[in-house]
């Protein structure tokens, strides 16, 4: 039988998590409840509350003594987390499901984010119909509004809860007897952009021509940290980062920065990877009025009522290029750079809003000069659009993958 994890406050949320659990429980899965309530005493909890904080190095009575919320929470996050993978580690957890206001989705949400993708997650919250990436990160969680407080259990809550429950006994269910009727094969991770599209499904049909499976990734931000999160789960075992406009985001202040560990992960994997000047042209912003004053004088592009593009100058391109030189450099493994000297993205060309011949010059030089003279680099007198370019990076990342697998570096989809 299926078994679901259901985790929480219990010294707050007592009452709403007793009627969550007989829900699971009357759609044909075990229960497992765990405990992170920091002033919880004697709950009705398959792992108590005291037990979650001994996993963190705590002691919960002397936490909940100190009456300091603050460090008492991180405690029984960290509690929770270490609790949650146990338990999915030893089998006993096929899906977990969750609820709280903010303080409550914190625990929750940390301790699920310490779980593989794949498994299934659910958490009920207040904080549902905001900004939810605090709490989904770069995981599967989904995230339903409680829509009332979580606040006992009274006539809409009951139908919601309810709804909760049921969804995660199916996915538990589905969960515990899943098996892949899709053959095994080297996943290959891929970054794209609207205005790199074409390069990308073609690079990624080549690929997919000579046995591998390509997850494309939209270089959002969240795009870029969810791909490289997967390649240090062990999913993903190469990587044709074509799009690694993200940098520009952070660099500058655009909306869709994945941070500034963004270009590093692969390289310090030691897996193969093939990288390109996708979209360095440009910098995201939300719609054309909410562009920062500073930048109202720039070069800006309405791509759609949601975005507004700003074209990267001079400076900033020769910035990007050292900083991509300097990530690069750090890498273990198998690495090729491949430069588009036609220009970075579709609207980077002759007679295109972005064209600007000095500035991608500028990333070019730069970019050439930080480098270590060791780092293959193949410049081609195309744009990052030529089916010529796309199918030249394909074919070397291929290369690359064959001889590093021959080495005996992995085995399909990430297993040693």
């Amino acid at each position: 039988m299926a078994s679901v994890v259901l985790l929480g406050t219990l010294d707050t949320k007592g009452p709403e998590y007793a009627f969550l659990r007989d829900r699971v429980r009357e759609a044909g899965c075990d229960v497992i409840l765990v405990d992170a309530g920091v002033m919880s005493e004697g709950s009705s909890a398959d792992v108590s509350a005291d037990e979650v904080a001994v996993a963190a190095g705590e002691d919960r009575a002397a936490l909940a003594a100190a009456g300091d919320r603050g460090p008492a929470v991180l405690a029984m996050t960290r509690g929770a987390a270490i609790v949650i993978r146990r338990l999915f580690d030893e089998g006993r957890l096929d899906g977990i499901l969750g609820l709280g206001g903010s303080g409550g989705s914190s625990i929750i949400a940390a301790a699920m984010q310490a779980l593989p993708v794949g498994v299934p997650k659910m958490l009920v919250s207040t904080m549902g119909s905001g900004d939810t990436r605090p709490y989904v990160g770069t995981s599967d969680i989904a995230m339903m509004y409680s829509v009332v407080d979580i606040a006992g259990i009274n006539g809409l809550s009951e139908k919601i809860l309810t709804n909760a429950a049921a969804g995660m006994a199916g996915m538990a269910l589905a969960s515990a007897s899943f098996v892949s009727k899709i053959p095994s094969k080297p996943l290959i991770g891929a970054t794209m952009f609207g205005v790199t599209t074409p390069c990308v499904t073609m690079a990624r049909e080549i690929l997919e021509g000579k046995g591998y499976e390509v997850l494309v990734f939209h270089a959002t931000g969240a795009g870029g940290r969810s791909m490289e999160a997967l390649m240090k789960a062990g999913f993903i075992t190469g990587s044709l980062d074509i799009t690694t406009t993200e940098l520009v985001d952070e660099l500058v202040g655009g909306v869709l920065s994945a941070g500034p560990d963004r270009l590093e992960m692969a390289g310090s994997l030691g897996i193969p990877q093939v990288v390109s000047l996708g979209a360095l042209d440009m910098c995201n912003f939300g719609p054309k009025e909410t562009v920062p004053d500073k930048f109202k004088d720039r070069n800006l592009y309405v791509h759609n009522a949601t975005v507004t593009l700003m074209r990267t100058t001079e400076e900033e391109c020769a910035e990007l290029g050292r900083i991509i030189a300097r990530k690069l450099n750090a890498a273990t493994g198998p690495l090729t750079l491949f430069i588009p000297l036609g220009g970075v993205s579709m609207i980077d060309v002759p007679g295109a809003p972005f064209y600007d011949a000095a500035a991608d010059a500028a990333l070019i030089r730069e970019l050439k000069a930080g480098l270590r003279p060791d780092v293959e680099v193949v410049e081609m007198a195309t744009d990052i659009n030529d089916p010529a370019f796309a199918k030249a990076m394909a074919e070397r990342l291929d290369e690359l993958y064959a001889s590093w697998a021959a080495a005996g570096a992995t085995q399909p989809g990430g297993q040693a």
